[in-house]
């Protein structure tokens, strides 16, 4: 539907008209004219119709268009393609399930329902294998609610077993559309042993015990022990019973002692017991990784101070961090534990300070190689610390300070911060800095720029710099306790404090890698069910990444047996993928040649069995039938597929009608002008061919 409007009174039609006719009147009026009389009324209708069309033009009419458009509800087919399907379930059903279904989807396009079809991950399936490792039922139904917001969804149909092994149950969801569900699978309680869950950490190191608790579900079984092993390379390293008492979960807690360094492979076996209907459940493995020992973050001070703990709360999330502090006379470290050479990263915070208690350890890492990061404040001794070589001094002391907020630097390229940590930042209370010129060394790079009011200046609050193999951070102000206190107040959580920090510290207390050849897995462990992913890098003698180097890996298994790859590196394309490696500890050999010179890069990578699947494979039907209880459907078995399709039919599929309206100056149409253009051009033409102008 189309209806014109006008910006101003359509009372100034009449004056247009009348002044169309006026003028076509004055021009040919005469008599005096070369073509008949005929023509002559002919060309002044002309002339007036043109005329009016452009005063009509100059009033601003706007033509509003109004546009229905009619959607068709939709109808969404959700297939549950876990491993647990399949397992339970014979391939003859699962077929005639899936043609079932097929032919409920057609009944429904038919009825005018829009069909689509997808599996748990949403994904469009065409041929559903059941592979999935893992099972979230509500991350499935929440995908179609977020995919088709703002559409009419007339409902879900829901084939699966009702296992969940990932996310929250769907029943403590709200949604907006029946979901009707067909159960798949055995739900009958059958007797079985398995180990539902396995906590240990991924790291341990050398020389210490780390903890292995193993969770054993039982059901339909009669109380009698249940023995649980911990084996390495096929040797039992502990064994434990405990006797079952019904259906239960036992708890198994193992101490194993990490000797060897690398990725070691630990396999947990449960006994099996008589009747068990699922053994593949009774066993798993882990893989934990020994490193040598962690890295050791000192932060040395005069006094207590609320950034102490701070920044403990930073290096303590990072079980790879072992954090010492060192206040003299009040939380001191041996003097073995103070040696630069074995400490990682040196915090010192208002170090060397004015009462001279930590001079001589400031001066002592001052001359070493150690990394330091730098928190300057009142009671810093800022004339010795312009003494010891640091990327840092002041002109003359300041007595003054300044209450400044941070700003990151959107260049800083040493580490990357997220998109809105800026954001988060720029709430931030301020710190208290020192009022005066300050010069930080050109080789320095600022991360945080100083703010004052709402002028960001160019003045640096926290800057690195990077120079003769030793890494070295300024803070030029204290008080961050404030930072992390604040954002914890507004957001419940110290995310963009930890992250600033946390990266900060990772960038200065690792050491720079300087070889020319780097490569390495994306992981240190990845799912059977996926590649395994190799990045290397080639560098010239300036450290500028080169291409075109081959690339030879060789990569070994347990046994021994040795598979070669190949790949050449280019632009975007420095990642090569290897498949179908089966489950256990692979070393890896990856060699190219730079400048006629063999460069070789040895490691370790583990291949972990996802078995997730296979802990339950008894169907909950009890979860679909309330499931559709909750949402106005109903539940149907694989037999019943039947019903399922004549309660459909029963259904109305009522389309959505979206209103569209648009407004344009009617003035902008191409056909206007083209009208216009073909009155002026049958004027002028017929004057012309008359002999007039």
């Amino acid at each position: 539907m189309q209806q014109i409007i006008f910006e101003s009174s359509p009372a100034y039609l009449v004056l247009c008209l009348l002044l169309a006719v006026g003028l076509a009147f004055l021009l040919y009026r005469t008599k005096n004219h070369p073509w008949s009389k005929a023509w002559n009324r002919a060309l002044l209708v002309l002339r007036g119709v043109l005329l009016f069309a452009l005063f009509f033009l100059l009033l601003g009419p706007i033509v509003r268009q109004i546009n229905n458009i009619f959607e068709k509800p939709l109808f969404v087919v959700l297939h549950d393609n876990s491993a647990s399907v399949k397992e339970v379930t014979d391939s003859v059903t699962l077929k005639n399930m899936q043609s079932q279904i097929a032919v409920t989807a057609q009944q429904l396009e038919e009825k005018g329902y829009e069909v689509e079809a997808s599996d748990l991950a949403g994904e469009p399936v065409e041929a559903i294998s059941y592979t999935a490792g893992t099972t979230d039922l509500n991350g499935a139904l929440r995908k179609i609610v977020n995919r088709y917001e703002g559409r009419k969804i007339a409902g879900v149909v829901l084939a699966s077993d009702g296992i969940y092994n990932a996310g929250v149950t769907p029943l403590y969801a709200s949604y907006n559309f029946p979901i009707y569900t067909i159960g798949i699978g055995d739900s009958l309680q059958r007797t079985d042993v398995g180990i539902r869950n396995i906590s240990y950490n991924k790291i341990a190191y050398q020389g210490n015990k780390f903890p292995v608790r193993v969770e054993v579900q039982t059901r339909n079984i009669s109380n009698q022990p249940i023995r649980v092993s911990l084996l390495q390379r096929g040797k039992v390293l502990e064994q434990q019973t405990k006797t079952s008492a019904g259906d239960q979960l036992l708890v198994y807690d193992f101490q194993p002692q990490a000797n060897e360094q690398g990725i070691q492979k630990l396999d947990i076996a449960v006994e099996v017991k008589p009747g068990e209907f699922n053994t593949r459940n009774n066993a798993a493995s882990v893989f934990v990784e020994v490193v040598e020992g962690k890295k050791k973050i000192l932060v040395v001070s005069a006094s207590p101070h609320p950034d102490i703990k701070a920044l403990r709360e930073v290096v303590d999330r990072n079980s790879n961090y072992e954090f010492l502090l060192h206040i003299p006379h009040l939380s001191e470290q041996p003097v073995t534990a103070l040696q630069p050479d074995k400490i990682d990263l040196a915090i010192f915070h208002q170090s060397p300070d004015v009462r001279g208690v930590t001079r001589a350890l400031f001066q002592q890492f001052a001359k070493s190689k150690t990394s330091v990061l730098l928190i300057v404040g009142q009671q810093t001794d800022l004339r010795f610390l312009a003494q010891q070589g640091m990327p840092v001094k002041f002109e003359g002391i300041p007595r003054e300070f300044d209450d400044v907020t941070p700003v990151v630097n959107t260049a800083f390229s040493n580490f990357s911060l997220s998109q809105d940590i800026n954001t988060m930042l720029a709430d931030y209370p301020p710190l208290s800095v020192h009022f005066g010129k300050v010069n930080v060394a050109l080789s320095a790079t600022p991360l945080l720029y100083q703010r004052v009011g709402n002028l960001t200046t160019e003045k640096p609050l926290l800057a690195v710099d990077v120079q003769d193999n030793r890494k070295a951070g300024v803070l030029l102000g204290e008080g961050i306790w404030r930072w992390r206190l604040n954002e914890f107040d507004r957001t419940e959580n110290t995310a963009a404090f930890d992250e600033l920090f946390g990266k900060l510290i990772q960038f200065l207390s690792t050491t720079e890698d300087k070889r020319k050849f780097r490569s390495y897995p994306v992981q240190q462990e990845f799912s059977d069910t996926e590649p395994v992913v190799f990045e290397s890098q080639v560098y010239n003698d300036i450290y500028e990444p080169v291409y075109g180097n081959t690339i030879a890996i060789d990569v070994t298994d347990d046994s021994g047996k040795k598979t070669s790859y190949t790949y050449v590196t280019s632009p975007g394309n420095n990642r090569y993928q290897i498949g179908g490696l089966k489950e256990g500890v692979y070393r890896y050999r990856s060699s190219t040649t730079i400048n006629q010179k063999r460069e070789e890069v040895r490691g370790e990578f583990a291949v972990v069995k996802r078995q997730i699947e296979l802990q339950n494979l008894t169907a909950d039907f009890d979860l679909l039938r309330k499931l559709s209880a909750n949402t106005g459907g109903k539940f149907y078995a694989v037999s019943q597929i039947g019903n399922l399709q004549n309660e459909l039919a029963k259904t109305e599929a009522k389309s959505v009608i979206h209103t569209e309206e648009a407004y344009k100056a009617l003035i902008n149409l191409k056909w206007v002008f083209f009208v216009l253009l073909v009155l002026v051009s049958i004027e002028w033409f017929s004057r012309r061919y008359w002999g007039s102008y």
